[in-house]
């Protein structure tokens, strides 16, 4: 019986700096404080599982460089009790790295691409674990996945064919970059996608429908069109988009969800890195214990929450039954008008 999930994609050494405001260009602002941490969609979404659950098999996959930054990226994945077989160092090019930048509830990120940039088709080739799921985090941040290919249309799309094909059912989250992108890089992977977690900026440019109005309120009345075109594209089992005020969500087949968000005061919030990661990890913990969709989303914005009272991408994480008292009497956003 296949257990457990194997993460692969972005490994990244993460600098968090948490400013006192944000400043304008060519103005002053003062670092309150620097925590180094690991980060990037597999690293988060595999530290955010081993603190739910010590018990769960997980798997990780991807590039280091042979450099310290890898050393200690290696070493923490270890001491959370993942698998690392597949988690290789290569020498001659620097662990991709990201300066990230806090205030004022938001981040900006300064990423130098590194060893993610050559994680191609050839490392996927020899995975064989018994694990049920595969996730891949994130298109549109791995310049070999990303790149075109004949058959496929990315060489994403081919990875994931060969990722279903070994047994795997497939996990996919993207990243908020190069809109322009999105379309061409995004849309072909979709018919080798079985799960699929996007934010409401990303869905409304692969869509083209919009989602937010000029003042940025969410237009929540265009989710379900927005899912029904990723579904249209080829995705095959869920569409899961998540956002501040909560998620939109639908499994194939079935009828369109809108579960709120856990409602937290900005004053509480330390910083939101890695908060879609959180989100896309209590959510696939509910999948793979065969929870059904809703109650398993209520788990994704729980592990957002936690992770929002810290500034690192997983630093907040803490374990299932944690999650499951705080939800006994969460309070959640109010429902959009």
């Amino acid at each position: 019986m296949k257990n457990g999930i194997i993460c692969s994609g972005n490994w990244i050494y993460d600098q968090v700096k948490t400013l006192d405001r944000w400043p304008g260009e060519g103005n002053l602002c003062n670092i309150l404080s620097i925590v180094n941490a690991a980060g990037g969609g597999a690293s988060n979404v595999l530290f955010d599982l081993a603190a739910m659950d010590k018990d769960l098999p997980l798997y990780a996959h991807g590039l280091l460089g042979k450099d310290a930054e890898g050393d200690w990226m290696l070493a923490e994945t270890r001491n959370r009790n993942i698998d690392v077989r597949y988690l290789k160092q290569i020498p001659g090019i620097n662990t991709s790295f990201t300066d990230v930048m806090s205030a004022e509830g938001k981040r900006t990120f300064f990423y130098c691409r590194g060893a993610n940039d050559e994680l191609d088709y050839k490392d996927f080739e020899d995975i064989d674990v018994p694990a049920k799921f595969f996730y891949l985090g994130y298109l549109l941040l791995l310049a070999k996945l990303d790149a075109a290919d004949p058959e496929y249309g990315t060489r994403a799309g081919k990875v994931l064919d060969l990722m279903r094909k070994k047994g795997y059912k497939t996990i996919v989250d993207l990243v908020s970059e190069a809109p322009d992108r999105f379309r061409s890089v995004v849309i072909p992977a979709l018919p080798y996608i079985d799960i699929l977690f996007i934010n409401e900026v990303e869905l409304g440019v692969c869509s083209e429908i919009p989602l937010r109005d000029e003042n940025g309120k969410l237009l929540a009345k265009n989710l379900p069109a927005a899912i029904d075109f990723m579904f249209g594209k080829g995705v095959k089992e869920a569409v899961i988009v998540h956002f501040p005020e909560g998620a939109g969500a639908k499994m194939a087949g079935g009828e369109y969800m809108y579960v709120p968000s856990c409602d937290i005061a900005k004053s509480e919030i330390v910083g939101t890195n890695g908060a879609g990661d959180a989100f896309a990890a209590g959510t696939i913990y509910g999948l793979h214990a065969g929870w059904d969709l809703e109650k398993s989303i209520r788990l994704g914005s729980a592990s957002s929450h936690f992770n929002l009272l810290c500034a690192s991408a997983s630093g907040g994480a803490v374990s299932l039954e944690k999650m499951q008292e705080y939800l006994v009497d969460c309070k959640y956003c109010p429902m959009p008008q």
